[in-house]
């Protein structure tokens, strides 16, 4: 097993006191400002360019920082953020139903698992309300009601309606405002974009985080950019996985470099498992569809009653149907938060009950719906979502129920970061999904649009310019031995991969990694499980070293080389990633250790031994362990309940 020590405890030292609904205004009002014409000698780099990303690049470069950012997509309309299906959550309340800022916050803490902070997640709920107005002043076409307000619909976890959507294109069309955005700084000379480059290190001068080493994925010229800070928003690391939701181009590169540099991680075995997605048809598959969670609004989820049942659902009447979400959580439903209807899916399956092919499969069922509403209104609401599911699986929604099985979707866990959303090298920034900051041990069902936007647009610009005033932002120059030494390490290990010359793929070393941290760190983990993915994980990261093939060269486009380079940080990350969840001998959320349960089968914490977050430091002999104490002075832990 791979060795680990135990360091001093860590504090979030950034947070402010006092009353929780005024810690957000009292940061700011504290915060240091810069002047107009001295924001203009700033240069800021940010990777990435999804909603967080292209919301702080858009927002910083308008208040006059000069930003150079970076996307390995063609444009950064590509970002993975445009995948986003469900919608947005925001607590305006809209639909009088008794939501407010502090519901939002309780649920989110609630949804996850009473292992977030409450003082970030308090934040995210009161910026909520201003990012539906920003967005609509952008033009993005939200839904709206027959009288011309915008719409909301209910989402997993919550019972009131607070997520407004775009059909089934929410990421999308946020994504196109941010875009316009920060097209309209690139034009204006206030961002300096690099598309088709990818970020291969972080660099580390006299402590602080002064710029990164790329790669230009066209031409294969290795590049150093130095700047007065980094922003990584980068997303998350599901294709650790390598089947999942994510974009293949999705990867870990980027924070587990900077992780490799002085930035702690922060609980990298929470991960989300998203109970709505297409099976698996078979073993050609690179990646998974994702069917919007709000398909759960009016869809009904159901297994035969009896196993081994393999009749067509139309000739299984209803009373020989287990509608079992309806059936444990009366109160709410199908609306259950993702862990928990990923585990009852994969406890249905397990005792034989599944449906489709292998038995690896849930119906999601609209006949009720489009009974009570007709076919014209269901389209409306979901018909490029049917579109695009009878397009995969040649099946018919409107005639016959979907098919649905969880698969990994989103990680809760990233790099850690203060309430400035500072991680531990001063400098390094850390937005969205590849931070931990906001969710705990599961993520609710529309709540990534919404902190990376909260992220971009409102807390990166405030708490960036407090880092920026304290000066100290000498010239660094690119012959400085840290810089040099970044650019000498990135070539070695480019020149490495392709020197190896061995008989395997990079695809099948990934396929296997996956399939290890699936079967051991997926739905449900144990000891024994997760002692085997330890043990197997460094032998075949020697074998990758050892025999991996990459073809061509490092000066010209090469797609092998570049899925090589994010496959040997997988290999390194999925170690960690095994390792916390071992260490963390409770249940919670996402993580679901089944040596901890309660007699119903749910989630059982240990809130005496594990109320912190676990961020771990890259050691030369070995992983630190620093934890971090969680308070709850608002919302009280207690074991959840969606009965």
């Amino acid at each position: 097993m791979l060795e680990y020590t135990v360091g001093s405890d860590i504090s979030d030292t950034a947070a402010p006191t006092g009353p929780i609904e005024n810690r957000w205004d009292t940061r700011k009002r504290e915060a240091k400002l810069v002047n107009p014409a001295n924001r203009r000698k700033h240069r800021v780099i940010i990777v990435g360019t999804g909603l967080a990303g292209g919301a702080a690049g858009a927002t910083l470069a308008e208040q006059g920082y000069h930003v150079v950012q970076f996307c390995f997509q063609d444009s950064p309309r590509r970002a993975h953020s445009v995948a986003a299906q469900g919608g947005i959550n925001a607590a305006k309340n809209y639909r009088n139903d008794g939501d407010s800022i502090y519901r939002l916050f309780y649920d989110t803490v609630k949804g996850g698992d009473f292992r977030a902070r409450e003082s970030n997640v308090y934040r995210l709920a009161q910026v909520s309300v201003q990012i539906i107005d920003q967005c609509v002043a952008q033009g993005v076409p939200f839904a709206r009601e027959y009288g011309g307000l915008l719409d909301n619909r209910s989402f997993g976890g919550v019972q009131v309606s607070r997520t407004f959507y775009a059909r089934g294109q929410t990421g999308q069309q946020l994504l196109l405002g941010a875009y316009q955005a920060l097209s309209r700084q690139i034009d204006a000379g206030n961002v300096e974009l690099h598309a088709r480059t990818e970020m291969l290190d972080l660099i580390v001068v006299d402590g602080k985080a002064r710029g990164i080493v790329a790669r230009d994925l066209v031409t294969g010229a290795v590049q150093t950019h130095l700047a007065d800070a980094v922003v990584l928003a980068t997303g998350g690391y599901g294709n650790v996985f390598y089947l999942s939701t994510n974009a293949k181009g999705s990867n870990a590169t980027a924070i587990w470099r900077a992780h490799k540099r002085g930035a702690y991680l922060a609980n990298p075995c929470f991960t989300q498992i998203h109970p709505t997605c297409i099976p698996r048809s078979g073993e050609h598959q690179s990646k998974l569809t994702l069917m919007s969670e709000s398909l759960r609004n009016d869809g009904r989820i159901w297994v035969p009653a009896r196993a081994g049942d393999t009749r067509p659902p139309a000739q299984i009447p209803e009373d020989e149907r287990d509608y079992y979400l309806e059936r444990i959580y009366p109160s709410f439903g199908n609306l259950v938060p993702r862990d928990i209807a990923s585990r009852q899916a994969k406890n249905v399956c397990d005792e034989g009950r599944g449906v489709g092919p292998g038995g690896l499969g849930v119906y999601l069922d609209f006949a009720e719906a489009l009974s009570r509403l007709g076919r014209p209104a269901v389209e409306a609401k979901y018909g490029n979502l049917f579109d695009m599911y009878a397009q995969i699986t040649a099946e018919n929604p409107y005639e016959t129920p979907m098919r649905i099985y969880p698969a990994i979707h989103y990680t809760m866990g990233g790099l850690w970061v203060d309430y400035d959303l500072q991680s531990t090298i001063p400098g390094l920034f850390v937005i969205g999904e590849a931070n931990f900051s906001d969710h705990g041990a599961n993520r609710l069902g529309a709540s990534a649009l919404m902190q990376g936007l909260a992220d971009g647009y409102f807390v990166l610009p405030a708490t960036l310019s407090h880092y920026l005033a304290g000066g100290g932002f000498s010239p660094v120059s690119p012959d400085d031995p840290a810089v040099v030494s970044a650019e000498e390490s990135v070539s070695a290990r480019l020149d490495k991969l392709l020197s190896i010359n061995g008989s395997r793929t990079v695809d099948s070393f990934h396929r296997e990694l996956g399939t290890l941290l699936w079967d051991h760190c997926g739905m449900a983990r144990n000891a024994s499980g997760l002692q085997k993915a330890l043990d197997r994980i460094p032998e075949l990261r020697e074998e990758f070293w050892n025999d991996v093939r990459v073809p061509g060269t490092g000066q010209q486009l090469n797609q092998s080389l570049e899925k090589a380079n994010r496959v040997a940080d997988f290999l390194e990350f999925g170690e960690l990633m095994a390792l916390d969840a071992l260490v963390r001998t409770e249940s919670c959320g996402g993580h679901f250790r089944e040596e901890s349960q309660t007699p119903e089968g749910e989630a059982l914490r240990d809130d005496e031994h594990f109320s912190h977050v676990s961020a771990w430091e890259y050691g030369s002999s070995g992983p630190v362990l620093h934890r971090e104490a969680l308070a709850f002075d608002y919302v009280h832990p207690t074991q959840r309940s969606y009965a």
